[in-house]
């Protein structure tokens, strides 16, 4: 019988939109890693700025949020837990992974990822089949009882924007820990090899234990923020 095989994959960008963060691994249904990529893209990492949003003051995403993250990427090239490595040389290594495992290709919001790999160079034009890890979850799990539940009790909210909208959040760090049970869990360091083996496999570990290849392939709707709105989901009693 023919194995079914995943690939994981999460980037982090600069401002941009290309890949100076290529994280992928490759499992098996069970969710055993086969093989995995952690890597500094060569040309856009250290040459074009990170990533950041100038009107967060504080956050991960702050000036000073990059900076650290800059720190941080430059102390695992020195210790080797990163490595510089060129455009081909990634697409060398898909390459390779198509061939000997022919796996479905997935993301915690697949579009974003293949937009900026597009961008970067990085092609996932060989995988012939995917689907979005975080519409499949999104339509799994984020429209139950349980999981509003769930972000209530740990109180996964957004802020309140401009406009007075505000929405519970279905992220890769809250899904996780949903479908987990593990409240303590950390944020995300959002370093894309990390951020895949310590969060979205989880996610998708938890999937397959109910979700066929079809189940994932149809996926359901996309997320949108309209349908996560507190006022549509809790009512005072």
């Amino acid at each position: 019988m023919k194995k079914d095989y995943y690939l994981i994959i999460d980037t982090e960008t600069t401002v941009s939109d290309k890949v100076a963060d290529f994280g992928a691994v490759v499992v098996d249904r069970c969710g055993n890693i086969q093989t995995q990529c952690g890597v500094l893209v060569r040309g856009a990492f250290g040459t074009d700025a990170l990533f950041y949003n100038a009107n967060d003051d504080e956050g991960i995403w702050s000036k000073q949020g990059r900076d650290r993250r800059i720190d941080r990427y430059n102390q695992m090239l020195d210790d080797g837990t990163r490595m510089l490595a060129s455009v081909n040389a990634i697409n060398n290594w898909l390459n390779r992974v198509a061939g000997k495992y022919n796996p479905m290709l997935t993301a915690y919001n697949l579009p974003f990822d293949i937009d900026k790999c597009n961008k970067t160079g990085i092609d996932l034009s060989m995988f012939e089949n995917s689907f979005c890890l975080w519409r499949v979850a999104y339509n799994k799990f984020s429209m139950t009882k349980p999981y509003k539940n769930f972000a209530l009790s740990i109180h996964a909210f957004n802020n309140r924007t401009n406009k007075g909208n505000m929405s519970f959040q279905t992220n890769a760090e809250v899904m996780t820990k949903f479908v987990t049970g593990d409240t303590d869990l950390a944020d995300e360091p959002h370093t894309a090899l990390e951020d895949i083996i310590y969060y979205e496999l989880l996610i998708l570990k938890r999937l397959l234990k109910t979700e066929t290849k079809n189940d994932l392939l149809e996926g359901g709707i996309s997320f949108n923020w309209r349908d996560v709105q507190l006022k549509d989901h809790f009512k005072a009693i």
